[in-house]
């Protein structure tokens, strides 16, 4: 398989990998590949299984807060006016980790700032006079 090949067959997130290796185990199956299809369909049953208990997980407000860098406040008042439904009870709100709010990460600069020369164009030009150019 070719690069070009291999970047289109590469999942978008772990969420995509689950129909990713469905469909290696069709092509398998077209081959032949009859066990290793089995094996391959039973990680995508595997991983699928354990994305929906991760989503499923409730969490308290400050692990809420920990894991979407919302402030524990924030997220507590978003689950009072209804915009993220509480997964807990009255006055002990819980936070299902599919509802959360995620931060965006902030971004890199796009160029790092310049560096200071560690010599002088002075300098540069006595060591090429002085060495002469290599």
């Amino acid at each position: 398989m070719n690069r070009k090949a291999a970047r289109k067959s590469k999942p978008a997130s772990v969420e995509g990998l689950p129909a990713d290796w469905r469909r290696q185990a069709k092509s398998l199956r077209r081959y032949g590949g009859e066990a290793p299809a089995v094996a391959i369909e039973r990680c995508a049953d595997d991983l699928e299984a354990t994305l929906r208990e991760r989503d499923e997980t409730t969490l308290s407000l400050v692990e809420a807060a920990r894991e979407s860098g919302y402030s524990r406040d924030h997220l507590g008042r978003l689950v009072r006016d209804g915009k993220i439904p509480n997964a807990g009870r009255p006055n002990a709100p819980r936070i299902a980790r599919r509802h959360l709010p995620r931060k965006a990460p902030a971004q890199a600069p796009l160029a790092e700032a310049p560096r200071p020369r560690e010599r002088s164009n002075v300098q540069i030009v006595q060591s090429i006079i002085e060495r002469g150019i290599e």
